[in-house]
Order: structure tokens, then C-alpha cells, then sequence
């Protein structure tokens, strides 16, 4: 397993503003197959790596709080990787999923290239409703073909929606959106001194977040990701979303596991009462939006400190903070298609077996928080940090080419046999793969069951 065990330290370092290299006497351990998601891409170091660093940091900041020596931190690359693609393993149990993709999101060739639409979201599909004029998979693969790639990605934009032009990476990099991104750091961290000490490290430290509130302001895998790692081991996390809105409802069952769920209308005069005191008394804020979003409402970073100036703020986004594209919507597949990943292989599309860059983005800005939890505890300082999906990719890349030659393309003999485990919903009862990554005697647990949006109060539990 060296070659994850570089990957860990490679991504260790990215996830730290002073860039340190890890302890290699507290490293986690990392056994498994070395491949078990085959691609030309390391995806099965991406996700060990990033698992490893994330459970890592939590049990560096458990012996901090409980003042003892760290625990023992074990990753399964079975494990990390089947955490990158939870849905293959997640087994209703009487009851069924919705579908995870709207008929219209997909591939469709142009007359030079191909072009991908994201419609999961119905304000999406409305927009290449309009800028295409059609309304079926027929439709528009015939609105489409005789058309240029960037032309069909334009007005689909331009028209509010999601789409990316597939570009090889070569093509990506001379861009201005590329090259505006190619160099930026994984993560931008910026410290500021605490003002009081953290109130959740007066909590009794059961596990490594107890105490901690999380206030969950994202959308989808990347963000809900990283809150769902917070949930498992201790933090209170409540997710607030615009009453009625509508999340990809196949994903719901593992993006709401173990946090409370609420609806805030944050137009209205009454709901931004509530929110602003939420933000007052929060530990972390992780922002899933676009960057104009909450910044349009009167809720940008500056904002929020002036409200809780101790609070750690951490955003993510797609195609990142610099740039004329750092106000775009974008997705996973739409990120792999615009910075050369889905480009690599054949002529068609070649996305990752996963949409490992909202995953990778998850883990990797969980274990980033985490060590500026630690901080606070040792040196009593606060962050704002940002990332981004074509952050991750740039990460993918650089794997990658640590891994090298002994990256293989071939998948295994046979599909990992993992114990799944029983769950409850609150759409029935279901089983799913375990999850991923162990620290000694301090199992993952989550205080709520998973369930639809805006069933809460927006209150904070403790």
C-alpha cells in the first residue's frame, strides 16, 4: 500500500496552510487492494488518501481534547472506496430510491465534440428547455448535433444552466478559467485570532466533535459529505435549506445520515432572524453555494464574521475563487468534462467509475476544518478556508502522477464483498456499506436518522 501512503501524505499536506509534512510514527494504516476503482486516474489512492487524512485529524484532535496519546487509525481501501460510491451500496429494504438522474442530464455529441448537461435540479432543465428548445433526450440530441460544443455550453449558461463542454486538458489549461485555477492551492487558508475560547471545547469529549455545531448550508455530495463526517463522530449538524426545495432525492438517504434537517426562507425578515442567531451560536459554517449566493442574501464571509467572529468558515464551490468562471454553476461530471478528465482514453466521454471530486472535496475540506479545530484548542485561532471541485481534480492529477506506473487500468478479479450494515430512514429500513475509516474504540455513530429535507426545528440540540 505505499502508493496510498503517499497519496495520504501528499494529500496531508494539501489540506494544511503550513503545508507540514504527516507524523510518520501516527500515520493510519491503509490495507486493502490497491486498486479497486479502475481508471486511468487514481481514484482508489484519491479516496484512501482522503479518508485517511480526514479520520486522521479527528483522532489527533480526540487526544488533544481528551489529552492522551492518539488512537489508532485504520482505512480499508474497500471501505474508502465504496464511501465514493455510496448509492452502488445502499439497499432499500421493502421501498424504493427514486432515480438518481433526470431524463435529460447526459452526454450529446455536437458537431465538434461533446457537450454534458446537468438537469437534476428543475430550474436546470428548464434553462436547456428554453436555450435548446426541447424537451426529451431526442430532442435535444437533434437541437445539439449540428451545433458547436461552446455554443450549446453558452447558452445554456447563459440561460441559467449547467452544462460543460468536454476540453482535453490541454485545451483547459490555456483557457482562462484553467489557467486562472491551475496554480491555486487545494485550499485557501486564512487564520484569525479567537476572540474567546471555543465554547464546544467545554463539552464533555466522548467522541472527536462532541459539542460541536455545524451549521450545514450545502447542496448535494461535496458538502453534505464533509457535515456527514462531523455527524459521525459527535457534532450536532443541522442543514438548512429554502422551504420546498428540492434535493436529488436518490441522495438523500446518505446526505442527511445522522443530521437534522430544517427550512429557512432567508428573504424573509422573520427566517433571517433565526439564521443570524444560528450563525451566532455555530462552531462551522460549510458553504456548499455558488460564491455570489449567500453573499446576494447579505451573507457574505464578512458578514457571518461580524455576526460570529469566531466562527470557522469553510465554502466550497466548482470551478473554484479566481476567474471569470468562479461564479458558474457546475457539478462533479461537468468539472470532469471541462478540465480534461472525462477527455482522457477515447473520444467519448471517459468520466471516473465515481464522481470522486465531490467525494474527494468532502473528506478532504472535513480533515481540513478538523486541523483548524485542533487549533484552536493549541494555538486559539479561527479560519476562513475555500476549496473547490477543480481543486480536487488538480489533486486527482498530481496522485496520479505520484502513483505512476503501478496505477492500474484493470479492475479486480471480483466486486468487493463488504458486509453491509442495517439502517433505519425515514423512508423504511435499508442497509449500506459501513463507514469508512476506524479510530480505536471510537466507532462512527449517527444520532439521526436520514430523511427528507426541512423536518426539523431550526434550533440547535445543545
Amino acid at each position: 500500500m505505499d502508493d496510498i501512503t503517499s497519496a495520504t501524505a501528499h494529500l496531508w499536506r494539501a489540506t494544511s496552510r503550513q503545508n507540514e509534512a504527516m507524523d510518520s510514527s501516527a500515520a493510519p494504516m491503509v490495507t486493502g487492494p490497491r486498486v479497486v476503482l479502475p481508471s486511468v486516474f487514481d481514484v482508489t489512492g484519491l479516496a484512501g488518501g482522503a479518508v485517511a487524512v480526514a479520520t486522521q485529524a479527528a483522532a489527533d484532535l480526540l487526544a488533544v481534547r481528551q489529552g492522551t496519546s492518539t488512537r489508532a487509525v485504520s482505512v480499508d481501501s474497500h471501505h474508502a472506496c465504496a464511501a465514493f460510491q455510496p448509492g452502488a451500496w445502499f439497499t432499500p429494504q421493502g421501498w424504493r430510491l427514486p432515480p438518481l438522474w433526470d431524463p435529460l442530464s447526459g452526454n450529446y455529441r455536437t458537431a465538434d465534440g461533446w457537450i454534458r448537461l446537468h438537469t437534476n435540479y428543475a430550474a436546470h432543465r428548464v434553462a436547456v428547455e428554453q436555450a435548446l428548445g426541447a424537451h426529451d433526450r431526442d430532442g435535444v440530441a437533434a437541437a445539439v448535433v449540428g451545433q458547436r460544443r461552446i455554443d450549446v455550453e453558452s447558452a445554456v449558461i447563459e440561460a441559467g444552466g449547467a452544462a460543460a463542454a468536454m476540453a482535453t486538458r490541454s485545451e483547459w489549461l490555456v483557457s482562462q478559467a484553467g489557467s486562472a485555477t491551475a496554480t491555486a492551492s487545494a485550499f485557501d487558508i486564512t487564520d484569525r485570532s479567537m476572540t474567546t475560547p471555543a465554547r464546544w471545547t467545554f463539552a464533555r469529549p466522548d467522541a472527536p466533535f462532541s459539542g460541536l455545531r455545524v451549521l450545514d448550508l450545502t447542496r448535494v455530495l461535496a458538502g453534505p459529505t464533509c457535515t456527514k463526517f462531523f455527524a459521525a463522530y459527535g457534532a450536532d449538524v443541522l442543514r438548512i435549506d429554502p422551504p420546498g426545495f428540492e434535493e436529488v432525492g436518490a441522495l438523500l438517504p446518505e446526505t442527511t445520515q445522522g443530521k437534522r434537517t430544517a427550512a429557512l426562507d432567508l428573504t424573509a425578515d422573520s427566517d433571517r432572524v433565526v439564521f443570524e442567531e444560528l450563525v451566532v451560536q455555530a462552531d462551522v459554517i460549510v458553504i456548499g453555494l455558488r460564491a455570489d449566493a449567500l453573499p446576494g442574501l447579505g451573507y457574505g464571509a464578512t458578514d457571518l464574521k461580524a455576526l460570529n467572529p469566531d466562527v470557522i468558515i469553510a465554502s466550497l464551490d466548482a470551478y473554484g475563487w479566481v476567474g471569470p468562471w468562479r461564479h458558474r454553476r457546475g457539478f462533479d461530471s461537468l468539472v470532469q468534462m471541462s478540465c480534461g478528465i472525462a477527455a482522457t482514453g477515447t473520444d467519448a466521454p471517459n468520466p471516473l467509475p465515481v464522481q470522486a471530486l465531490d467525494y474527494g472535496t468532502g473528506w478532504l475540506l472535513a480533515a481540513a476544518i478538523t486541523r483548524i479545530l485542533v487549533r484552536q484548542l493549541t494555538e486559539s485561532v479561527t479560519a476562513t478556508i475555500t476549496t473547490s471541485l477543480v481543486a480536487t481534480a488538480n489533486l486527482l492529477y498530481e496522485v496520479t502522477e505520484l502513483a505512476g506506473e503501478r496505477v492500474l487500468t484493470q479492475a479486480l478479479a471480483a466486486t468487493p464483498d463488504l458486509a453491509l450494515e442495517p439502517t433505519s430512514t425515514a423512508w423504511g429500513s435499508a442497509r449500506r456499506a459501513p463507514f469508512p475509516g476506524r479510530i480505536d474504540s471510537i466507532p462512527a455513530k449517527f444520532a439521526h436518522d436520514a430523511g427528507p429535507l426541512g423536518r426539523h426545528p431550526a434550533t440547535w440540540q445543545r
